[in-house]
Parts: structure tokens; C-alpha cells; sequence
């Protein structure tokens, strides 16, 4: 009947129907080897390889708050170029200095090793020196402190001092508001509001850390001297090939002092700075 929906369509050529059978396939087509979905698939993206770190540090608390920041702000790569993973190896109560170079080498075994540590009033400075070139430990010693470091985030600081952090310490809780208590009542956390505090001012304090380096009063030492790349542990067909020591005098010149100047005589100076700039958080 006219109107009628439910008719086979017409393929207008003596009004017969049009059949909706399936098509023979040619034999002379070629079958895909995979399917479609797969073969217009985009390649995967290359993953980076995690840079791996053991930092072993002499305090309990500054210096592990301020490595669980640099993990978190910079590890992923975004910012650096190639994702990083700082672990950092302490212990409750602390290391002293050469129990830091021997417990960061434990740990690490082939992996990338460094250990910070301060002046304050060791005796042993020389011994973990000698050591680190031994089993090659980058070292980043600090004069007095590590607080210098945090210090030279916001202000100059050139006066000698010893050993002693009072001063240091005096000037960071005056530097920002975050810092007033900080020494006090054991409170030396570098969490929250104080880290947030040091962002973006890494370079500042690299460029007063490198000032210190300029005037000290050796006279040779020059922070352009000083050595960042990593050592590598390997060769270029990726077999194990740890780095050739060196004397503890050329080692310790990585910082950019002349191997004659006297680690101890350093004072103010610190080499926290080399690390970041190893890490590629900041050009330095």
C-alpha cells in the first residue's frame, strides 16, 4: 500500500530491491596484519629515567625537611629536565661528620652519594673529608652551619664566626616572620610556611654562597672552579665503572676552593649550593 514505511528500498533500476547481504571479499585484498584501533595507536612516549640520590645528613630535623622539599617541588622533572629521588639517610640525634660519609656509602652502594655536614665544633672534619674522596662522596660542608644556607636565601652574610650559629641563627629569625621562633624550644623544622618562604630564591642565595667563595681569604678560590656534574659510575655501555678516587685535597677543591685552602679556615662558607645545581633545580 502507498505509504507504507516498512518496504525494502529501491535501487531505482527496474524497482527492484535492494539486497543488504554481505560483500564477498576479493581474494586479491590484503587482510590488515592487526586491527585498525592498533595500527593508528600512537607510539608510546619514552619514560625518563629516575636520577636516583642518597644524601646523608648530619642533622635530624632542618636538613631532612629541606631534601623532602626538594623532592617534592622539583622531583617529578617538570622543572629540571629529568625526575630525581632524593633519599635521605639519618638518624635520630644525628651524625657526626665521618659518620655520615660512612653511612651515606653503605646505603647508596652504586647509586649517586653526597653527605652534608656542618662545622659547629667536630673534630673529625679532616678524617671525613679524606674518606668521601676514598669512596667518592660529594661533600657539601657548611661554615658553621647549614642554617647559613637558609640565611643567604634573604640576606649577605660575611662575618666569621667560628663555629657558632647564634648570630646566623639571630638574623634568619629577623629574616622572616616564618623564622622567628626558629632554634627555639627545638623547633629547627623547615616545613610549610618556611619552605614555602625559600621558593624562588634559590638563586639569590647561590649568588651570595658563590660571594662568600670569592672572598675567601685563601685568595685562589674561585667559584668558577667549582665542580657540578656528577661522577659517572658507570661506562658508556652502561657496565659498572666507579670513578677513580682522588686525594682528598682535589676532591674537596670540587667546591671551588683551591686544593691548598683549608677546609676548616672556610668560615663563613657553604656548598649546599652544588647540589641543587647538580639536580638542575636551578643553573646556579
Amino acid at each position: 500500500m502507498p505509504g507504507r514505511q516498512d518496504e525494502e528500498p529501491r535501487d531505482g533500476e527496474g524497482d527492484r530491491p535492494v539486497r543488504r547481504g554481505k560483500r564477498r571479499r576479493d581474494r586479491r585484498e590484503t587482510r590488515p596484519l592487526v586491527p585498525v584501533t592498533q595500527q593508528s595507536a600512537p607510539a608510546p612516549a619514552p619514560v625518563k629515567r629516575q636520577r636516583v640520590v642518597y644524601v646523608a645528613v648530619e642533622g635530624e630535623s632542618t636538613e631532612r625537611d629541606y631534601l623532602t622539599y626538594l623532592n617534592q617541588r622539583f622531583g617529578d622533572g617538570e622543572r629540571t629536565g629529568e625526575p630525581f629521588i632524593i633519599h635521605t639517610v639519618w638518624k635520630k640525634n644525628g651524625y657526626k661528620p665521618e659518620e655520615a660519609v660512612d653511612a651515606v656509602k653503605d646505603k647508596a652502594a652504586e647509586d649517586e652519594a653526597w653527605a652534608l655536614f656542618d662545622r659547629d665544633e667536630h673534630t673529625k672534619i679532616p678524617q671525613a673529608l679524606a674518606e668521601a674522596a676514598r669512596s667518592v662522596v660529594e661533600v657539601c660542608f657548611s661554615h658553621p652551619s647549614f642554617d647559613l644556607w637558609l640565611l643567604l636565601h634573604f640576606q649577605m652574610f660575611g662575618s666569621a664566626q667560628s663555629g657558632s650559629s647564634n648570630v646566623v641563627h639571630d638574623k634568619l629569625r629577623k629574616a622572616d616572620p616564618v623564622f622567628r621562633n626558629f632554634d627555639k624550644r627545638n623547633d629547627k623544622s623547615l616545613k610549610g610556611p618556611r619552605a614555602k618562604a625559600l621558593e624562588d630564591k634559590a638563586d639569590q642565595a647561590i649568588i651570595h654562597a658563590k660571594q662568600l667563595l670569592a672572598q675567601c681569604e685563601h685568595g685562589a678560590c674561585k667559584w668558577q672552579q667549582a665542580k657540578t656534574v656528577r661522577p659517572k659510575w658507570r661506562d658508556g655501555n652502561g657496565v659498572a665503572a666507579p670513578p677513580v678516587p682522588k686525594p682528598p685535597e682535589h676532591w674537596s677543591a670540587r667546591s671551588g676552593h683551591a686544593p691548598t685552602c683549608q677546609t676548616l679556615g672556610r668560615d663563613p662558607s657553604t656548598d649546599v649550593w652544588r647540589l641543587l645545581v647538580s639536580l638542575g633545580i636551578t643553573k646556579g
